[in-house]
């Protein structure tokens, strides 16, 4: 039987860091998918071929050839009509480098796998698991290009139910790694004595869901376009609730269809889920929490003012990429710190109420 500092503690420490890296490429993923949106990239490339397609053109006759493709769909003839090969290899190589980095998280993920699993080094109860992250990434992909395809068609826009899947696929993946390899990585230290309130970690867990849902809203505001109307805050259009709100028939469709009702929601969502984490941050003070449980706490805070500032500024100057790029990838950092907090509170007991 292996002691606590055997190979079985260091094979699961390189497990952890391994699938913590293929973490990095996720959150690196997320990022350049929102710059690839926001820079009107994402439909430059009309084929999608999941093999060969790591080849970039290597020469004038192959590009041009992907141009004229590109000159057949509803993009190029509905709004950059007149746009030249220089332009076109400009939105290209971000559509281009989103899918490559796509494909490398796969090998990244893949090869690893095989090499831990035939050595032996991977827990029986683990495999499954891993199993369900290289199935979900190769549905992420096919997601993925079901969502490019509904803006090849006749309206040049990526459907926003579609990105808005293909985005929380994405998060979803991230998180489920994340949390199985911060179990991985503390397999091994014991629960200690030092209890954490159930009242604090229940709260914990909903405003996970609450993080998970805003960035959901996120999705359909970038993929309706939402930043770019109402750009004042607190007021929309001058009033609290703008009289746009619930236009549409049905009722349902405003929630999901309508620019004035979905960016309420994000700003609402966004307003009560920071809320709830200063408020966390504030009660955990009454509490002699353990120490890993404070710093997460002290970072999700942070995350979370960040986050606020970020939204806040990306809406008054009218989503300029940065900004906005910057706003999408600290959502996932705001996600990961209440995962940490989470995970680490799991670990210790919880108060019997």
């Amino acid at each position: 039987m292996q002691d606590n500092n055997g190979p079985d503690h260091r094979h699961q420490r390189q497990l952890s860091i391994w699938l913590l890296v293929c973490c990095a490429m996720i959150f690196s993923m997320v990022v350049l998918g929102g710059v690839t949106r926001l820079t009107g990239s994402g439909l430059s490339m009309v084929q999608w071929d999941p093999i060969f397609g790591i080849i970039p053109p290597l020469d004038e006759a192959s590009w041009n050839a992907d141009f004229d493709l590109y000159k057949q769909s509803p993009e190029y003839n509905k709004i950059n009509i007149g746009m030249d090969l220089d332009g076109f290899r400009k939105i290209y190589w971000f559509e281009f480098s989103h899918r490559l980095l796509g494909r490398a998280i796969g090998i990244v993920f893949l090869v690893p796998f095989l090499f831990f699993l035939f050595s032996g080094r991977i827990a029986r109860s683990l495999t499954p698991k891993l199993v369900i992250m290289f199935v979900l990434g190769g549905l992420q992909g096919v997601l993925g290009w079901y969502m490019v395809k509904s803006g090849l068609v006749d309206n040049p826009h990526v459907s926003q139910y579609r990105l808005t899947a293909h985005l929380g696929l994405a998060v979803l993946i991230y998180a489920y790694m994340f949390y199985v390899a911060l179990g991985l990585w503390f397999s091994r230290t014991p629960p200690l004595a030092t209890e954490v309130p159930r009242k604090l970690y229940t709260t914990v867990s909903v405003l996970a869901v609450m993080v998970f849902i805003t960035i959901l809203s996120g999705g359909l505001v970038a993929g309706l376009k939402a930043g770019f109307a109402y750009n004042t805050f607190p007021l929309m259009d001058g009033q609290l609730i703008p009289d746009a709100i619930l236009m549409q028939k049905p009722l349902w469709r405003n929630f999901l269809e309508n620019i004035a009702t979905v960016q309420f929601d994000h700003r609402l969502l966004a307003t009560l889920t920071f809320s709830g984490i200063l408020l966390l941050w504030l009660v955990s003070w009454r509490h002699a929490l353990p120490g890993q449980v404070r710093t997460g706490l002290q970072l999700l805070l942070a995350a979370g003012l960040l986050q606020v500032t970020l939204g806040i500024s990306t809406l008054l100057l009218h989503v300029p990429v940065p900004l906005a790029a910057a706003h999408q990838g600290n959502a996932l950092v705001l996600f990961t710190a209440i995962l940490f907090v989470s995970q680490r509170m799991r670990r210790y007991r919880l108060q019997t109420l």
